[in-house]
């Protein structure tokens, strides 16, 4: 076998870079057949109660309409795990935009109108849509998401905040946030007899959408191939699957044939998570130098009376800094409301932003820099567990973005820089995300032809996943890349898990490298291929136990320039600096594409993005892109995105860390931070809109 330079590292182009740009990579909607139907979904109108009366006959009328599903005639569904998806099972309705029926007709254009045509009756009840720190449901879960605890103490913060000569103490919230990818859900369900179901969904994990069909349709895994090839963004909200797949896959059983269903952007926002509001109390104690002595951090959040689920947005501030006494705690109310879910960086993206303009505020306090504070509260041990770090080098990406962004000009003074009738001001936030690493399967085939089949259930979700998996099998076998053969995004795949939590290239790519070292190992060992082939399977589930001994982590700095124009109050940002420590960067192209992407969605967290509540009608009233406003092109600076060199031995094969969530981390902060800079008026509510800073600028 030739050796040739090793791949990682390399600036490669995606593999299915032409398909995207042609329009030829064909999406989970794009797979309608000849013979299929089309469905649309029909939303609850009521935030709570029952449906008392059904009729669809105006629907039916229509010859194109196939037949509307209801609670009174859709399949029954076996028990599973999560209740959001018993779609069609009750008359109960949990919140309004819940799916209460669902029209299947010959044309799309047919089953929408049937869907309108579709009438409801409703015993509606009061409802409670609110998240007040006072509301008389909250409650202490027993967890926050992945497994933290809710609560965590350590030392005696009251007496340590008290004794604190320099004390902050502040209440920042974050408002209701959707994930809006481009690529609606969507699924495209029929069946091969009465117990072999296959379907094209947009998925962040194929497996786990098998294993969930199976489960709520009786079924064994092996009964059920589900296809995830290529995925239009996903964001985390495509991480479980969603109510879409259930419906498509009872559609097409009801009627035999195949059945394609993609929910209306109007309709994503209920069925298909959030991101909760948080309120967050932050109190921090330090001295006189800066030294953090007291940390306290509270979260009230909330979740749906259908399924808990808590935004760990305390986390964070357990591992982040210095604290020698430090009290997180997480509480919240069950509200007739969608249930939340995740979306990109859950946990650390609020958490962060809430510590980050906590350590600003504090600076100012304490008369320091900001980045002076942050290098005088590293700890030489993660706080929460005393474990060592495997690599930690925030204060190498705040010195090197300071130096980038030239920081030392800055007049530290607030509203001290105008430009006519525009005030200017920086800002700068640090940003951590964990290092996640689950098991995976994965295996290497070489083929008398000489070339290898890589085939692992990853799924690409526009990350770049096939190419970056094809760098690590080619880097793995020391072949060229056009000598690979990459397969992914299929559940008759090996097994792996889903695409998020920035464990993607970590998990996928250490089961690939393992069966393509041990394909190369045992190629070395014969003069030539076999006629049939020889295949090496891997398993990690051994090593993904490893590195526990060791808190493991990625870390940037984010830098923001913003103008603010005192005469309408509208914010713009003019400059963005990431710098970070990620591991070992494996193409940079497909790196850049994420922390860019971060970036620019952490822009509209501080700027653009909220959902607001509808107290009357118990809805969320920003329900598409003309009222929801993520950044566009006009929106998004020249974005600045620099890494450091980081070698850590204790991570995975490649020596890489997770880069999809990190970007967005620190950039609220960062922004918002700059925005207080420039006006020295300090917003603590998300977004900084006009009409919030308007009323007090000169």
């Amino acid at each position: 076998m030739t050796t040739l330079p090793r791949t990682l590292g390399a600036d490669t182009a995606r593999l299915e870079s032409r398909e995207k740009v042609t329009g030829t990579a064909r999406y989970a909607a794009d797979h309608a057949r000849p013979d299929g139907l089309y469905a649309w979904a029909v939303p609850a109108t009521i935030a709570r109660g029952e449906i008392t009366a059904v009729d669809t006959g105006t629907a039916l009328a229509d010859p194109a309409v196939v037949t509307v599903l209801t609670h009174e005639n859709a399949p029954r569904l076996a028990e599973g795990d999560d209740p959001t998806l018993a779609v069609l099972q009750s008359r109960h309705v949990a919140h309004r935009g819940q799916i209460v029926a669902l029209a299947v007709a010959t044309s799309l254009e047919a089953a929408r109108a049937a869907a309108t045509a579709v009438r409801l009756d409703y015993s509606s009840e009061p409802h409670d849509v609110l998240l007040t720190t006072d509301h008389p449901g909250i409650y202490a879960p027993e967890t926050a998401n992945g497994g933290h605890p809710a609560d965590r103490v350590r030392g005696d913060f009251e007496a340590a905040y008290a004794d604190a000569p320099v004390q902050h103490d502040a209440v920042y919230e974050t408002p209701p946030l959707h994930n809006h990818p481009m690529e609606p859900h969507a699924a495209t369900a029929w069946w091969e007899g009465e117990r072999k179901l296959c379907l094209h969904d947009s998925s962040q994990g194929s497996s786990t959408v098998q294993q969930m069909l199976a489960q709520l349709f009786a079924l064994g895994p092996d009964q059920v191939l589900v296809t995830s090839e290529h995925v239009g963004g996903g964001f985390g909200s495509k991480g479980t699957p969603r109510p879409h797949v259930v419906l498509a896959a009872m559609a097409a059983r009801v009627t035999g044939r195949p059945v394609t269903l993609a929910f209306a952007r109007q309709q994503m926002p209920a069925v298909t998570g959030h991101r909760a509001p948080t309120i967050q109390h932050l109190r921090i104690g330090a001295d006189r130098d800066g030294r953090i002595q007291a940390l306290a951090h509270e979260i009230t959040t909330q979740s749906s009376t259908v399924q808990e689920f808590v935004e760990q947005a305390a986390a964070p501030s357990r591992t982040m800094y210095v604290s020698p006494a430090s009290r997180t705690t997480h509480r919240v109310a069950r509200l007739d409301v969608p249930t939340p879910s995740w979306m990109r960086a859950p946990g650390e993206c609020p958490g962060m932003y809430a510590l980050e303009a906590a350590m600003d505020e504090l600076a100012l306090a304490c008369g320091l820099d900001p980045i002076e504070l942050r290098v005088r509260n590293e700890p030489d041990r993660e706080p929460d567990s005393g474990r060592p770090y495997s690599s930690r080098h925030l204060v190498e990406c705040l010195r090197e973005g300071a130096r980038r962004f030239g920081w030392q000009d800055r007049d530290p003074r607030p509203a001290a820089r105008r430009d006519g009738r525009l005030l200017l001001g920086t800002g700068v936030a640090a940003s951590t995300y964990p290092v996640m690493v689950a098991p995976c399967h994965a295996e290497a085939h070489a083929r008398a032809d000489g070339l290898i089949d890589v085939r692992v259930n990853a799924t690409d979700i526009g990350t770049g996943a096939r190419t970056v998996l094809a760098q690590i099998a080619a880097d793995a076998l020391r072949l060229p890349m056009d000598r690979v053969r990459i397969r992914v995004g299929c559940s008759e795949l090996p097994e792996a898990p889903v695409a998020g939590g920035s464990s993607g290239t970590s998990s996928w790519g250490s089961a690939v490298h393992k069966a393509c070292d041990g394909l190369r190992r045992a190629l070395e060992e014969h003069s030539e291929v076999p006629a049939t082939g020889l295949t090496v399977a891997a398993d990690t589930t051994e090593e993904s136990k490893g590195g526990k001994e060791y808190a493991r982590h990625a870390y940037g700095a984010q830098f923001a320039e913003v103008q603010v124009d005192t005469a309408t109050g509208e914010t713009r940002v003019r400059r963005l600096l990431g710098v970070f420590a990620a591991g070992r960067i494996l193409n940079p192209r497909t790196a850049r594409s994420q922390f860019l992407g971060g970036m620019t969605m952490g822009l509209g967290m501080a700027l653009t993005e909220h959902s607001t509540m509808d107290r009357e009608f118990g809805d969320y009233a920003e329900r598409d892109l003309a009222m929801y406003h993520v950044p566009v092109c006009a929106d998004v600076p020249d974005i600045d995105v620099h890494w450091i060199e980081e070698e850590d031995p204790h991570l995975n094969p490649m020596g890489s860390k997770g880069i999809g969530e990190i970007g967005i981390v620190g950039t609220a902060a960062a922004v918002t931070n700059a925005v207080h800079h420039a006006t020295g008026v300090r917003i603590r509510s998300l977004p900084v809109t006009p009409d919030a800073l308007l009323p007090h600028l000169p």
